[in-house]
């Protein structure tokens, strides 16, 4: 009987130190697995996993940078294990109207959130195909589906990721490998509770079901993708946005 049991899996959980990637890793915690998490600070990193408990250990590592990679996930599988399941959450903002969005924003937000997800996917990879077995699940946004003004760069970083998901998911299905997207549409966040109340009622009346997400929606939409229960599920974009974008 297939469940949502992850004992004796380990798995890799990128900017997982608060918010969405926190309530994954403590989600993943709670259904057995051992979990490591990364941010780029070494010690939020280490105060998260301790908050998580024995099940978490804290990794320094800007997904940005390949090297800083492949040494967080070798102190990993030395520590842990191999790395069944792979969560790349970690993703950054630099916002601007397009006339006004230099180089350097532009680089910045598509080496975290694309090109991090590459560097941390091919180097989990190998791994996983020796066991004939892993989940990839791959943090996406609804602004990668719709579009949003004033985030040219954050689109196309979250559109590509959707399609670097695809593209894997084709690659490696034959080997027992999934790879799947996760859209989360508005969270509750510090950044959507400071928005004044007129704007707020504009996004609240935009959601069908007239509320923001919450971090844990997050989190159970990514426990189904790494669990038993989305065996038959590869290659597919799951929308958690409250009915915004239907």
């Amino acid at each position: 009987m297939t469940s949502l049991d992850l004992t004796g899996k380990v798995a890799f959980v990128t900017g997982g130190t608060r918010g969405i990637g926190f309530a994954i890793a403590e989600a993943l915690v709670a259904s057995g697995a051992r979990v490591a998490i990364s941010g780029r600070d070494a010690g939020r990193a280490a105060e998260a996993s301790r908050r998580l408990g024995g099940g978490a250990v804290g990794v320094a590592c800007d997904v940005a940078d390949e090297a800083q990679v492949d040494t967080a996930i070798a102190a990993i599988e030395a520590g842990l294990g191999g790395i069944d399941i792979l969560v790349n959450n970690a993703g950054v903002t630099r916002d601007n109207i397009l006339l006004r969005l230099d180089g350097a924003a532009w680089d910045e937000v598509l080496d975290t959130n694309l090109k991090g997800a590459f560097h941390t996917s091919r180097a989990v990879i190998k791994g996983m195909m020796k066991r004939r077995n892993g989940r990839i699940i791959n943090i996406s946004s609804i602004v990668g589906l719709i579009g949003n003004k004033g985030q040219a760069n954050y689109a196309a970083s979250k559109a590509g990721l959707i399609g670097f998901t695809k593209a894997i998911a084709r690659e490696y299905a034959s080997r027992g490998i999934t790879a799947n997207c996760v859209a989360p549409g508005y969270i509750e966040t510090d950044m959507t509770n400071a928005l004044p109340e007129d704007a707020r009622k504009a996004l609240l009346d935009s959601i069908a079901l007239g509320r923001l997400g919450q971090p844990a929606d997050i989190a159970g939409a990514v426990l189904y993708l790494a669990s038993d229960l989305a065996a038959y599920v590869t290659g597919q974009v799951l929308v958690v946005d409250g009915g915004m974008t239907m």
